[in-house]
């Protein structure tokens, strides 16, 4: 018997936006880790920043379990639905997480050589990154199951769309209720994070996944011989999905290696208060949000296939960014700096809508589960390799006698080649190629793509 894909409910904007609101409590966290306990470890309580990078970073080498969570959405059903369950498990544990940051920085501040300070920080990072590996992944393929072919880049961009306009929300909020840093201002905001964003991890997925509907059998349940290992050697053995993986590794390492010395820089360089540098985010992911709704509206019509040009538009556009960075933290000028953020915000909305769209189309439909976690991991452990890597040589240009100003501005030019780096890496990718093999699209579509780009 030939196996059958999930089955897929006609389009529904309602479902969409509620699935949308998954993303509040993402936002929240990641605000809460990478804007906030960062900027409050480095600057207020004097910690290595490569210690603070690495600890952000924990949670994106944790890869196993996301290609194991994809794979096993896929394929083991839990109570009759296939990914709810993973997703439900994984922001559960995340949730309740989020008391040991607040415990570690507490005896942080009582005593700045805390060995259980460590203790507790460390198990915050494995226990949040073991949630959000254990959810990512099944979340992506649960928005793909949700819509029909055609609409599955457009809901996959929407969820990253909703995930950016929440960023700066969730900043300007945040700088607005810690100005300057104290203990019970930074409990509150655990409290608030883990109990709002709680809410909505529920919400927003209750009644998407219908019981037993979206537990048909895929590919990889239908053939029991095929495993989790075999799988993946299979997916790894196509050239383009390995060409993939390198662009997406590439831009992600140099697009990320800013995010846990971006308020550091400044507090360092410039001497901004810790409410001034945490809308540093919103300007950033502002303009990201901003530039992904155009695109949405502007490229709703335009075939998935097709965003490989506008893709590498969106990665030039973030270097430019991050070039002008680089030159206001050598020249120490602060109004450069908004200027330089807006503009890599801007490039990265261009890329976002461009790669997410990419990104779908490189995923088999009988094994959407598997390839979405292969792709979750890329993004997560290169955003990971690149947050402590930005820690690291930070620290390590310091330790070599540069100043603040000249090392912050070679980290930053370095991410701006990085981008153009991986728009090379982008050309080498057949995205065509693959789309018409998996059957994404006839030979007629092909061709009408291939002379359209």
């Amino acid at each position: 018997m030939t196996p059958t894909p999930p089955t897929v409910r006609s389009f529904s904007v309602w479902r969409l936006l509620r699935l949308s609101t998954f993303q509040i409590g993402s936002a929240m966290g990641d605000i809460l880790v990478t804007s906030i306990w960062n900027r409050i470890m480095i600057v207020n309580l004097g910690m290595p920043a490569w210690i603070v990078g690495l600890l952000i970073a924990l949670r994106y080498l944790l890869i196993p379990l996301s290609l194991w969570a994809g794979f096993s959405s896929d394929t083991r059903p839990l109570f009759g639905l296939r990914r709810t369950p993973y997703i439900w498990m994984g922001r559960g544990l995340m949730a309740l997480s989020m008391p040991l940051l607040g415990l570690s920085v507490a005896r942080f501040t009582a005593e700045r050589a805390d060995t259980l300070g460590w203790v507790l920080a460390l198990a915050f990072f494995i226990l949040y990154g073991t949630g959000s590996l254990m959810s990512g992944s099944p979340f992506l393929a649960l928005v793909r199951d949700s819509v029909p072919k055609e609409r599955q880049g457009l809901a996959v961009s929407l969820m990253e769309t909703a995930l950016i306009i929440l960023f700066p929300i969730v900043a300007i909020a945040f700088s607005v209720a810690m100005r300057e840093f104290d203990v019970a201002t930074f409990w509150r905001l655990v409290a608030v994070t883990a109990g709002v964003g709680g809410f909505f991890w529920l919400f927003s997925l209750l009644g998407i996944e219908r019981r037993g509907v979206s537990a048909e059998p895929t590919l990889a349940t239908s053939q029991p011989t095929l495993g989790f290992v075999t799988t993946f050697r299979d997916i790894w053995a196509d050239a383009r999905i390995r060409h993939f993986f390198t662009f997406l590794a590439l831009a992600t390492f140099a697009a990320w290696a800013q995010d846990a010395i971006l308020e550091p820089f400044g507090a360092e360089v410039v001497g901004q208060s810790l409410g001034q540098t945490t809308r540093y985010s919103a300007y950033w992911q502002g303009a990201t949000a901003l530039v992904l709704i155009v695109a949405l509206v502007l490229g709703r019509r335009r075939r998935p296939e097709q965003q490989r040009r506008l893709t590498q538009v969106g990665l030039s556009i973030m270097a430019v960014g991050m070039a002008l960075l680089s030159v206001a933290a050598v020249t120490q000028q602060a109004r450069l700096i908004t200027v330089a953020l807006v503009l890599f915000g801007a490039g990265f909305g261009v890329y976002t809508f461009g790669g997410l769209s990419l990104m779908v189309v490189m995923t088999s439909d009988r094994q959407a589960g598997a390839y979405l976690g292969l792709w979750t991991i890329t993004i997560l452990l290169s955003r990971g390799l690149g947050i402590s890597a930005g820690g690291a040589l930070r620290d390590g240009l310091l330790a070599l006698g540069l100043s603040h100003p000249l090392s912050y501005g070679l980290i930053f030019l370095l991410e701006a080649v990085g981008l153009l780096a991986a728009t090379l890496a982008l050309s080498r990718v057949n995205v065509l190629s693959f789309a018409r093999d998996s059957g994404r699209v006839s030979t007629t579509d092909w061709q009408v793509a291939s002379a359209d780009i």
